[in-house]
């Protein structure tokens, strides 16, 4: 499989891409927006076989992050600076017709873009474990606190009425929180693109989202496309884990609200089923592109 990486000078740093295979025949790449703010492009290698189709994947490291990590810039972590760099990555790899992916915050992003910019030339929107709205994710993931052990609500409540996110107590609680919904904690048998030593973009994610899942406190608290998402008229698939951070309810709310859409619950997954449902998830999104080529 063909691989090719490269760089975009953007602001005065540079993006690095991955490009996975080539397009053949009537088929349009895929595009994929990461999480976090802050998670780089690695885990998305889990999705490398969707080129064995005949379909060039294209992933990358947002400001920030990863090998497009930058030294300290809180001032650059909104939303604007990543949907500016990716309509700069548009233009610059030539991507007039895409399929556009974003998972989790990549998701927010790609609502973003659809409502506010109105681009051209998307295909379709793959809406992965993502949201709407930061006080309806915030309002999900405070029931899920409820669920945890009263030991550790009573940790977490300290620590946002001390705003010192430092003690163990807390650490454990938040970890407790992110297995149950989010992800099993990396370990020696995870595939390697897991494993992998990487520059987290941790100062973005706290500047643009907040200390943690539940508490959005950053320059995305206010995100709400609730209203606009009805106006969205591409293709939308919508995916989410029976266990996701995107809980069932998010997701069927976007379902619900965005006219031309599918929706497909992973049951067997968590915030990541293009890792623990990866055969199922490569199979639906082949069977979606081809169908929205």
């Amino acid at each position: 499989m063909k691989i090719t990486e490269g760089y975009m000078p953007y602001l005065e740093y540079k993006t690095y891409y991955r490009i996975v295979g080539e397009c053949t025949g009537n088929k349009k790449p895929l595009l994929l927006l990461h999480g976090g703010p802050g998670s780089t492009h690695n885990y998305f290698e889990m999705l490398d076989k969707l080129a064995e189709d005949g379909r060039a994947i294209i992933m990358y490291d947002q400001l920030g992050c990863g090998l497009s990590a930058t030294p300290s810039r809180p001032d650059l972590w909104c939303a604007k600076t990543w949907i500016e760099e990716l309509i700069q990555l548009r233009k610059y790899l030539s991507l007039d017709e895409i399929h556009l992916l974003g998972q989790s915050w990549g998701g927010m992003q790609a609502i973003q873009y659809a409502c506010e910019y109105k681009p051209k030339g998307i295909k379709s929107y793959i809406l992965s474990s993502t949201l709407p709205s930061a006080s309806l994710w915030e309002k999900e993931q405070r029931r899920r606190v409820t669920y945890l052990p009263q030991k550790m609500q009573d940790a977490i409540a300290e620590a946002e009425e001390s705003g010192d996110y430092s003690s163990k107590e807390y650490k454990d609680a938040e970890a407790e929180f992110m297995r149950r919904y989010c992800a099993d904690p990396v370990g020696p048998d995870s595939p390697e693109c897991l494993k992998r030593p990487k520059v987290a973009g941790t100062e973005s994610y706290i500047t643009a989202w907040g200390q943690n899942e539940f508490t959005p406190t950053g320059t995305l608290k206010d995100f709400d496309f609730m209203e606009q998402i009805e106006d969205i008229q591409e293709p939308c698939l919508i995916i989410s884990g029976l266990l996701d951070l995107c809980s069932p309810l998010i997701a069927k709310t976007m379902y619900d609200k965005i006219p031309n859409s599918k929706w497909e619950l992973f049951e067997f997954s968590r915030h990541m089923p293009f890792v623990e449902e990866n055969e199922k998830y490569i199979k639906v999104l082949n069977r979606w592109l081809n169908e929205n080529d």
